[in-house]
């Protein structure tokens, strides 16, 4: 069977098959601000801090979802690559059905004691209730929300990036409407926000269901046989997308201690907004590294080194081009994003503008990062692109935390991320000078065999 992610792809083809997972991402990234507009509008800003508060454990289960998802993607692509297709099918069923029923064990605990985990996620006073309510239903839909992004993922492996794009943008779009009809029509409060998101969550979900049940020409559900083999290195080479995701749990609640301690509650919500921005200008990066990884992977597995260097060069071109651009509309857009969250007149509206604009710098880097640890992850590296995500979003965030508040205070708080970002940056040429690879000349001369 031709699979479309077998086809040697010219730059502008490649930009086109890999445009679903970007637009996706980055609407991905809209709507989740969105949710923030209208929690910050017609809850409070209590309410937006609570959301924040509950992040870092929710991320928990996105952590899950994507390892193996970015892991299990790869090992299903590198098998249609190389003309396993039952056994590609077996793979992607029994990774399906063992992240379904790993994260149904993973929240009744949670469910059960949902008042003292939010005390430990650092809710005090009033937002205790706020935070209970809100990760409660989080965490009740979190199986559905982890086949939501497994499916993401294997869409573009299936080569239907499309497809996926579609139903992603659906699933935004209703997000979007319950968020003003339960937030600002029926006034129920931050439930409604969370209960937004779940209705998100469902429609991708259940999509992805019933199309790998269908599509019997390509990847689909079969009854899966056990294969402990196949979870061991889904989960070991997607275990870099699950530090990244676990790390940014960690960092997101250091961010807000921080900014309790040094700024009061109106830190809390400058870094809220700061965070939800982060995501929406690295979303690119994010959307082309899940759209050329499949692509990777393929020719990795049929072991087609020569197109193989070739891909990897317009990848690399993309992803550096690319990040001036973001940078440069960051700068331009943080006064408008401020103003969209916040009074102009107010605390947060300037503690925004500082932080955003500090914080643009980092865009500069973080694309190359992002790209590294997915290409890594691609060709079935998954230490090499463990130790990318965990030194960018959690070892050298913390470093900065400890070095940048020491010599400027309240403006380290911004300036970690640019730093964490610029020293993973001189971590990835180094990695990638020790596998001998000329990055003047070449940067992708490198194959990705030992």
């Amino acid at each position: 069977m031709n699979q479309i992610i077998s086809k040697e792809f010219k730059f502008i083809q490649l930009l086109q098959f890999a445009a679903p997972s970007i637009v996706m991402m980055v609407f991905l990234s809209l709507y989740t601000i969105v949710d923030g507009f209208f929690v910050s509008h017609y809850v409070g800003t209590d309410a937006l801090s609570s959301v924040n508060i509950t992040y870092p454990f929710s991320s928990i289960f996105v952590a899950l979802g994507v390892m193996f998802a970015t892991g299990g993607s790869a090992v299903v692509a590198t098998r249609m690559g190389e003309k396993k297709m039952e056994d590609a099918n077996n793979s992607f069923s029994l990774i399906v059905l063992f992240c379904f029923c790993i994260s149904i064990l993973f929240a009744i605990p949670a469910l059960i004691w949902i008042e003292p985990l939010v005390k430990v996620l650092g809710a005090e006073g009033n937002l205790i209730p706020l935070c209970m309510k809100y990760l409660f239903i989080q965490v009740f839909f979190s199986p559905i929300a982890i086949l939501q992004i497994l499916f993401q993922n294997f869409f573009v492996t299936a080569g239907k990036p499309i497809f996926g794009l579609i139903l992603t943008v659906i699933a935004g779009l209703c997000n979007m409407l319950f968020d003003f009809v339960f937030l600002g029509v029926m006034h129920i409060g931050i439930e409604g926000a969370a209960y937004a998101s779940a209705i998100g969550y469902c429609i991708p979900a259940l999509g992805g269901i019933l199309f790998f049940i269908k599509n019997k020409q390509g990847l689909h559900f079969i009854k899966p046989r056990w294969n402990k083999i196949v979870l061991i290195k889904s989960s070991l080479n997607g275990s870099s997308e699950m530090v990244t995701n676990l790390s940014v749990s960690v960092t997101t609640f250091l961010f807000n201690v921080l900014t309790m301690k040094y700024l009061g509650s109106d830190g809390v919500a400058a870094i809220t907004v700061i965070l939800y921005c982060q995501f929406l200008m690295t979303s690119l990066f994010m959307g082309f590294s899940i759209g050329v990884a499949p692509v990777i992977s393929y020719h990795y597995g049929a072991d087609n080194s020569t197109y193989l260097k070739k891909l990897k060069q317009m990848c690399w071109k993309f992803v550096i081009f690319s990040s001036f651009l973001v940078f440069a509309f960051s700068l331009s857009c943080t006064e408008l994003i401020a103003a969209l969250f916040s009074d102009q007149s107010s605390d947060v509206y300037s503690l925004i503008c500082r932080g955003m604009t500090i914080f643009s710098v980092s865009f500069l880097f973080a694309g190359i990062n992002i790209f590294a640890s997915a290409m890594f992850t691609a060709i079935s590296d998954g230490k090499t692109s463990a130790i990318i995500s965990f030194s960018r979003t959690f070892l050298f965030i913390i470093v900065g935390f400890i070095i940048m508040i020491q010599l400027f205070h309240v403006d380290g708080i911004w300036l970690s991320m640019p730093f964490a970002e610029f020293i993973t940056l001189l971590l990835v040429i180094w990695l990638l000078y020790r596998r001998k690879v000329n990055l003047k000349r070449d940067i992708l001369n490198f194959d990705g065999r030992e």
